[in-house]
């Protein structure tokens, strides 16, 4: 019997976020503030003071179940 490691990096599971929050129609800017990126431009960071706490909550509860689901064992997994 064989055992597969798996490995992660912070920056992978980022990116998976990231991917996962495009596919599943959230925000751009949404995601970004999950990620805790900043605005980089200056007008527009002015002007856009909110946290989104309560919608970037509700995301973050969704990225949960579908991590802790069949379907990313299912992917993480390696065929044999």
């Amino acid at each position: 019997m064989s055992h597969v490691i798996a490995m992660a990096t912070a920056h992978g599971f980022r990116s998976s976020f990231r991917d996962w929050a495009s596919e599943n129609g959230y925000a751009r800017d949404l995601a970004e503030r999950a990620l805790a990126n900043t605005i980089r431009n200056a007008v527009e960071a002015t002007y856009h003071r909110t946290d989104l706490l309560d919608q970037r909550r509700d995301m973050m509860l969704d990225w949960e179940r579908w991590v802790l689901s069949d379907v990313w064992r299912s992917a993480s997994t390696p065929s044999r």
